[in-house]
């Protein structure tokens, strides 16, 4: 045993002297290895990457979003003022609105005109609440309808985001998305409903672009099959006016990594043959959440998944794995959309993906799916991002769900309480990315390891992706041993470093997280890192995200 780990050992300095040249001596010290190649770009990071998804779920718009104009909290035309700080503060580039389920139930045209004029309506979520809170007039409950489409567009724009829109084909017509895309997109004063948008205030078109058509089309969104759904797709599709827009149209893909649907659908869209005509798709939905089911008994599939506060680090672990299962879910698809799409035109969109909880941790009864954020949370979100940017010339698009008072949220809110998760520091960190071209990338580290069941099961101790803007080259690791700190050296194949720093989220307890008593538990902090011979040396804190800023020589 002792003379193998003596060969492994021997085997990697070896391979440290051949790789790292220079710096040979430090990186053999190092537990850790990253080797940026700067001559190998993979695409461009598209800042939609980082966008965000929005629906009329518990919380998420009225109380998190939208107050109200006559509020006493501060806002802009009813937004949250501080909302909209925080969202230019991480440069959000996306936004996806109304659903989410909700979507293929909601009637846009609800939306729209007078408020006091707007009917109610209960909302697709409404049987998630108790018989007594169902008493309750809230607009959690029953729809108000106070936040519409011009107040989204609205929120978009003082945002800095772009608008997307999900389409609702479950419950409407082809005809009602071309009135959408006419109410939105028609020039000033060309139509009745150019009229009523200028009506509401906004005489310009909105000119959005990003067109869902529908959501989930195999479960809440209708539960069609895939040959079923494509024929509705090209109903849904065509001959939509753009009036000088070009639109982009996300069809409804796959719930994780059902290949299956992926295959039916394209096959009824394109008759079985490849092409180089998408037949109008721009990008293809896929969703993935990440939780831990088979710890508990119970048949309850909300009571069987973990808890978002009280986790052992084999449930962080798991956690780690589950959510590190949407690269090859990626991957997969793609070479599904290989089979049909030639000229691999069409993106993937990961337009809902993070870790889900149980309920228990919301700050009120009406914040349904509402959870608190840890550290945990910030590290699935890194692991998540990395991902994405190391697959930039196949995601076009991605939403975290959702962005406040539900999963994987930036910011919780409770009446004029106002704070930001950890997850918000993330975000913060890698909108630097956004733009950038990425770069192969790869990392070496000791895993961190676990019983599973009774057998050892290990997970990546560092992972994490590099991309480049002009000069400056970004780094951002994920390291997901909840106890050990990782020494790295850091080669740049290609380039030389004139100066670096860093930034890391984390905290000395992997439970750590701001809640709206205690706003500041975890925080950004900076830290120092060492230029070396060919590269850079930086130890990665336990259970940490991590942002290493290079200035190039």
């Amino acid at each position: 045993m002792q003379r193998r780990k003596f060969l492994k050992s021997a085997a990697a300095s070896a391979a440290a002297a051949m790789v790292f040249g220079k710096g040979a001596a430090l990186a053999a010290e190092a537990d850790s290895h990253i080797e940026i190649l700067l001559n190998e770009p993979i695409g461009t990071i598209a800042p939609e990457i980082y966008g965000h998804f929005t629906e009329h779920l518990g919380s998420v718009i009225y109380d998190g979003i939208y107050v109200g104009e006559g509020s006493k909290i501060p806002n802009q035309h009813g937004l949250r003022s501080a909302l909209l700080e925080k969202m230019r503060a991480i440069k959000a580039p996306m936004v996806r609105w109304p659903g989410g389920c909700f979507a293929d139930s909601y009637d846009w045209r609800d939306g729209i005109g007078p408020k006091d004029k707007r009917p109610r309506r209960t909302n697709f979520w409404t049987d998630n609440f108790t018989v007594e809170q169902r008493k309750q007039n809230l607009p959690q409950i029953y729809e108000s309808n106070d936040f519409g489409t011009d107040d989204f567009v609205r929120f978009c724009q003082l945002s800095g985001a772009e608008p997307y829109i999900a389409g609702n084909v479950r419950s409407l017509t082809p005809l009602d998305f071309d009135h959408w895309v006419e109410y939105c997109n028609s020039p000033k004063g060309t139509t009745t409903l150019a009229e009523t948008r200028a009506a509401a205030g906004s005489p310009e078109p909105y000119n959005v672009r990003y067109w869902g058509v529908g959501n989930e089309s195999w479960g809440c969104g209708g539960n069609f099959d895939p040959e079923e759904y494509a024929t509705e797709f090209k109903r849904y599709t065509t001959w939509v006016p753009s009036y000088g827009v070009p639109l982009r149209f996300v069809a409804s893909g796959p719930n994780s990594d059902e290949q299956a649907w992926t295959r039916g659908f394209f096959n009824k869209l394109l008759h079985g043959q490849p092409s180089h005509d998408m037949r109008g798709v721009w990008g293809l939905s896929v969703h993935h959440y990440a939780w831990n089911l088979g710890r508990g008994k119970s048949n309850d599939w909300d009571a069987a998944k973990g808890d978002a506060l009280k986790f052992d680090p084999i449930d962080w672990y798991e956690l780690c794995r589950e959510t590190d299962r949407v690269e090859n879910v990626i991957l997969d698809h793609w070479t599904a959309l290989g089979e049909f799409d030639l000229d691999h035109k069409v993106k993937l969109v990961v337009d809902e993906y993070g870790p889900w909880y149980k309920p228990g941790t919301e700050n009120s009864p009406e914040q349904i799916l509402g959870q608190q954020i840890t550290v945990r949370d910030a590290v699935m979100t890194g692991l998540s991002l990395d991902i994405f940017n190391r697959n930039a010339d196949k995601v076009g698009m991605a939403a975290c769900a959702q962005l406040v008072n539900c999963l994987n949220s930036l910011f919780l809110t409770h009446g004029d309480q106002f704070v930001t998760t950890p997850v918000f520091n993330v975000f913060e960190l890698y909108a630097a990315h956004q733009g950038g071209t990425a770069l192969r990338t790869e990392f070496s580290s000791p895993e961190a390891k676990w019983d599973r069941d009774g057998k050892p099961a290990g997970f990546a101790g560092l992972k994490g992706s590099a991309s480049l803007k002009g000069k400056t080259l970004t780094v951002t690791a994920v390291n997901a041993d909840v106890a050990q700190p990782r020494e790295a050296f850091i080669a740049l194949r290609g380039a030389a470093a004139a100066s670096a720093k860093a930034f890391v989220v984390g905290a000395s307890d992997i439970h750590a997280h701001n809640s709206l008593g205690q706003p500041e538990q975890v925080k950004t902090r900076s830290a120092e890192v060492a230029l070396r011979p060919g590269g850079l040396s930086f130890t990665f804190p336990a259970a940490s995200v991590v942002k290493i800023e290079v200035a190039l020589a």
